[in-house]
């Protein structure tokens, strides 16, 4: 970069408050009167889950390394203990903003007959049924404990809502005071149905036990209640370089999260001060720690709401997804990827080709190996009932199970010991690194050859979030992709050191390189007459190395165009250094996830995918993959997609130099949506095109099974 007098901290975005403002842009969508009630609060719900995660891991390292005494700077020039300070106030701010949307979307919401009844709402009748339903079935679950009371003090539970109760009694002629935790229940609705006249009537379930928790104290008086709920720290690292048993060290992590140290309390807002008090010592947080709430806490249980069938009007329409553009129905899938790349732009096109794929590829007796990374699955996965019935079919089945994929843990844990059962071989990857590549190889024995058939994608195998995520797959058969992809899977078992790619790109040996390599081709490439074009769609940026490369191409004149949904370290419009790039972030009804890369490379342009992301730990820490898309057809289709994000003026906001989002506007010319357009566009491209009917397989018997494991 050329030489300025700014410091080099003054370029960059603090991380941490960068995701704040992405989650403020979640909000802005829980909190717009121009989309359905209930989209409203799934958006208002999501705000809640998505500080969880936030405050469980980057807060929660951040604290630990205040403890410590690290004063390291990050690339925005600010101390863990200015990163803590500033996150406070960001979200002290946020917070009090969303329960205000909360109670007002709550309150529309009674116009459409579904009524959240306070506890002074209550008419007698509904008063004697919720008691009842407290005796029957409530009651008999709960444990209240006189937490100061016990020898061993037991851990106040993590993440789930609590009641505690300030207590008065007589003890040999005193009155004293205890205090009494009650946790509330998890299997149990948060929202229960009460009896009314007209239309649905509901109760929050804290506040049906706090009005019966007397009935456990008949000669007590309860002074005083509160409800509150405790986050704990959760960036529990595994370091698996020189474990033996992997899958008992994360089981290990797992638990150990339950007990860690606390690094927020939500409480209510009208909290008795002694009760604060107490709490405030039991968890030893600062004030700046504490989020007191006027309404209700974990604000996640609106998703019960959302479902709640009956209320079709009040949703946003549903968006079938379509017949993919790539196939046209076949039923022999195999033939068809013989003859052409297939292209699968979720979830506009459906997902179903690829649990078809490997379904099929279960059953086939052709089929001699599959080959499989799995991050994230569903909790009915029918990938995994795919790979377990071909590990019984006899079919060399390997599955690499990413073990340490946050939160997924012990559902990966389940996956990768039924795998095991089946008599698949099971791998947790490489020491020290996470495997965030998405990547399928099947083996087929055919007439004229053993061929390969690949698919790979820049989302994980789970058929519910597909619905869900924006996300792009490649199947091909192609010989170059193919034998790249069998060697990464030969370097996952660790059959071979890392080879020369064909094709792919590797992190964290070659991506990085490769990404910069590219950026200073563009700028080679750009003139003045004929500027250079790179267009990139991440859902985070925070890399400095990249940081710099496309501050380079924006000094020498290269256009960048950023499609960032989260995080972005980057400051675009900054004179004399990012004048030409612009960065712009869509939150609409699905969840941008796609990495897609595009360089003009002087009129021969280039279009990759990729599993990860501009960040550090993809680039340097992760096992990615970035892969090219080939057909030229392909490339016009992705090209086409980015260009219509750039153009979203109805769900993008653009980022400037600040820091600070600003929703982009129509400002008189048409509204384009570019989640919209992209579904449209897809199902112009299915009309007319039949269903899918992929052809079943019967299964081999154990003549062709020994048959087909005597040939690899």
């Amino acid at each position: 970069m050329k030489k300025t007098k700014r410091k080099s901290s003054d370029l960059y975005i603090n991380r941490e408050l960068s995701w704040l403002e992405f989650n403020d842009r979640v909000l802005r969508e829980g909190l717009s009167e121009r989309i359905p009630l209930m989209e409203r609060l799934k958006f208002l719900a999501i705000v809640s889950s998505n500080l969880d995660e936030f405050f469980l891991i980057r807060v929660a390292g951040l604290m630990q390394q205040r403890a410590a005494g690290v004063r390291r700077r990050d690339i925005s020039g600010m101390t863990p203990n200015q990163q803590l300070k500033a996150i406070s106030r960001r979200a002290h701010r946020m917070v009090p903003e969303q329960t205000s949307g909360i109670l007002q979307a709550l309150e529309e919401l009674r116009a459409a007959g579904l009524s959240v009844l306070s506890t002074d709402e209550w008419t007698t009748e509904q008063r004697r049924y919720i008691k009842e339903y407290f005796t029957l079935q409530v009651m008999p679950v709960l444990t209240p404990l006189a937490v100061d009371e016990l020898d061993s003090r037991p851990l106040l539970p993590e993440r789930q809502l609590s009641i505690a109760a300030l207590l008065a009694g007589e003890k040999k002629g005193q009155t004293v005071q205890r205090i009494i935790v009650v946790a509330v229940p998890r299997q149990f609705p948060r929202f229960v149905t009460i009896p009314t006249e007209r239309h649905t009537s509901l109760a929050l379930l804290e506040d049906v036990i706090l009005a019966n928790i007397s009935q456990f104290f008949p000669r007590q008086e309860v002074q005083a209640t509160t409800v509150f709920r405790i986050t704990r720290d959760a960036d529990v690292a595994v370091q698996d370089d020189d474990v033996d048993d992997l899958l008992e060290a994360v089981q290990s992590a797992v638990v150990t999260r339950r007990r860690r140290l606390a690094v927020r309390l939500e409480i209510s807002a009208d909290a008795d001060a002694r009760l604060r008090r107490w709490l405030t010592d039991e968890t030893n947080l600062r004030p700046e720690e504490i989020y007191p709430i006027a309404g209700m806490l974990d604000a996640t249980a609106l998703m019960e709401i959302v479902e709640r069938p009956g209320f079709d009007d009040l949703n946003i329409r549903p968006w079938s997804p379509h017949q993919p553009d790539d196939l046209d129905g076949t039923e022999e899938i195999w033939r068809e990827l013989r003859s052409h790349d297939v292209l699968l732009f979720h979830p506009y096109e459906s997902f179903e080709p690829v649990v078809a794929l490997l379904t099929e590829a279960a059953d086939d007796p052709q089929v001699l190996a599959i080959k499989q990374v799995l991050y994230r699955t569903s909790r009915n996965s029918p990938i995994i009932d795919a790979l377990e019935r071909a590990g019984q079919n006899g079919k060399e089945v390997t599955v690499l199970v990413e073990l340490k994929a946050r939160f997924d843990e012990s559902r990966n844990i389940n996956w990768a010991r039924r795998l095991e059962d089946a008599g698949c071989q099971v791998l947790y990857g490489i020491a020290g690194f996470k495997t965030h590549a998405k990547a399928l190889l099947i083996v087929r024995r055919e007439s004229d050859r053993i061929r390969r058939y690949v698919h790979l994608s820049t989302g994980n195998y789970n058929e519910k979030t597909a619905r869900l995520y924006s996300d792009i797959g490649l199947m091909t058969t192609d010989k170059g992709i193919a034998a790249d992809v069998a060697a990464f899977f030969n370097l996952l078992t660790g059959f071979s050191e890392e080879v020369g790619w064909n094709e792919l790109v590797i992190a964290p040996t070659a991506m990085r390189r490769r990404f910069v390599d590219m950026i200073d081709r563009e700028i080679q490439a750009s003139s003045a007459d004929k500027p250079g074009m790179i267009m990139a769609k991440v859902n985070s940026l925070q890399d400095k190395g990249i940081c710099q490369a496309l501050y380079r191409a924006s000094q020498s004149g290269v256009r960048v165009l950023l499609n960032v949904r989260g995080i972005c370290c980057l400051k675009p419009g900054v004179k004399g250094i990012s004048e030409n790039i612009e960065v712009r972030s869509i939150v609409d009804r699905y969840l941008e996830h796609a990495r897609m890369f595009y360089f003009h490379n002087g009129g021969h342009e280039e279009v990759y995918l990729s599993s990860a992301d501009w960040m550090k730990r993809n680039l340097d820490k992760r096992l990615e993959i970035l892969f090219p898309i080939k057909s030229a057809e392909q490339r016009r289709r992705l090209i086409s997609a980015l260009e219509i994000y750039f153009a979203d003026n109805v769900k993008a906001y653009r980022l400037n130099p600040d820091g600070t989002y600003e929703k982009v506007s129509a400002e008189g010319s048409r509204s384009i949506r570019a989640q919209e357009t992209l579904y449209e566009q897809a199902g112009k491209t299915a009309a007319g095109k039949s269903a899918l009917r992929f052809r079943p397989m019967r299964r081999p018997n154990q003549q062709e099974r020994k048959k087909n494991t005597d040939v690899r």
